[in-house]
């Protein structure tokens, strides 16, 4: 699996909102809090107001926070939101992939490939994440030493 980097600050960014409660925080407190480059946080921040995760207020007292409570926000949502469907092959949902031969058994395999990661990341909630508490099933596998090779 790999993920953009247009992902991964979007998720640190709603990590941060999550831990900031109900307080605004600025695109620049949060550039600064995850060391994401300012400029392309705020082209993120617009994706994800425009995607509903997150809400804006302009003006001196303005900043963003999380549109509906980080429990209900999972992170394939905003990867959605950012990247669009969580799984392709060059481009192609896995089902709509004409394999023939010795190879058709690989469109099963690209469809249950996203049916594991959906399992993930519609288990795992923005909240998960910045309280630090993954539910049980997500540390268990994450605790394989074979995970992390």
């Amino acid at each position: 699996m790999r993920l953009s980097a247009r992902v991964d600050y979007a998720l640190r960014a709603c990590a941060e909102l999550a831990a900031a409660g109900d307080k605004l925080v600025t695109a620049e407190k949060l550039a600064r809090a995850q060391d994401i480059p300012p400029k392309f946080l705020e082209s993120i921040l617009v994706q994800l107001r425009r995607g509903g995760i997150v809400n804006a207020q302009r003006g001196p007292e303005g900043g963003y926070w999380l549109a509906r409570p980080a429990g209900s926000i999972h992170l394939a949502e905003v990867i959605r939101v950012i990247d669009g469907p969580l799984s392709h092959v060059r481009g192609h949902r896995p089902e709509d992939l004409g394999y023939t031969g010795a190879a058709r058994a690989l469109q099963e395999v690209w469809i249950a490939l996203r049916a594991a990661e959906r399992q993930i990341l519609e288990e795992v909630t923005v909240a998960d994440v910045a309280g630090g508490k993954l539910p049980e099933r997500i540390r268990e596998l994450a605790s394989d030493p074979a995970a992390w090779s």
